[in-house]
């Protein structure tokens, strides 16, 4: 049986080797840990899958914004990682985190969501989509149609061009 608890009760190097094993050694040169360097995550809405007392899979959530030309910054929380321990993944562990921060989220996010993901799989299941960030720019490479928002709990997307980064 599978266990969901805050990412606040598991030890960080734990976390750390999840995400080695997930992503590789590598991973902190990627542009989705420029968008929230220096920043800690949110506690309410990062999780951790525990089964049978060993970390299975975890989702953390970072405070992020939407910096528009006009100087304007507008609150974003950025999804993800969402890491699954490689000899647990394909067993919906990943979807099951989601649907959990989600749910959360619908409650507690002080803003709108967004993420650099596949936009089939987080479009389908979760309800992410490209539409509000076509004029969005990011603080490295990435591909266009893989940066996705969702609007939750009565906060709407920045629209117009605007830099992504930590708040």
């Amino acid at each position: 049986m599978v266990e969901l608890l805050p990412l606040s009760d598991i030890e960080p190097q734990a976390v750390e080797h999840l995400l080695d094993a997930a992503f590789g050694t590598d991973r902190f040169g990627r542009t989705a840990y420029r968008i929230r360097e220096g920043v800690d995550v949110v506690p309410a809405l990062s999780f951790a899958a525990i089964e049978d007392g060993v970390l299975i899979g975890t989702i953390q959530c970072w405070p992020v914004a939407h910096r528009g030309a006009d100087g304007n910054a507008t609150p974003l929380v950025m999804v993800g990682p969402v890491a699954v321990r490689p000899d647990a993944q394909r067993g919906g562990h990943g979807r099951m985190l989601m649907a959990h921060m989600l749910e959360a989220a619908e409650t507690r996010a002080d803003s709108a969501l967004m993420m650099i993901g596949d936009p089939e799989y987080y479009g389908r299941f979760f309800g992410f989509d490209a539409k509000a960030t076509g004029e969005w720019d990011l603080p490295g490479p990435f591909e266009r149609r893989r940066l996705l928002a969702r609007a939750v709990n009565g906060h709407t997307l920045p629209a117009g061009a605007g830099m992504i980064g930590p708040r």
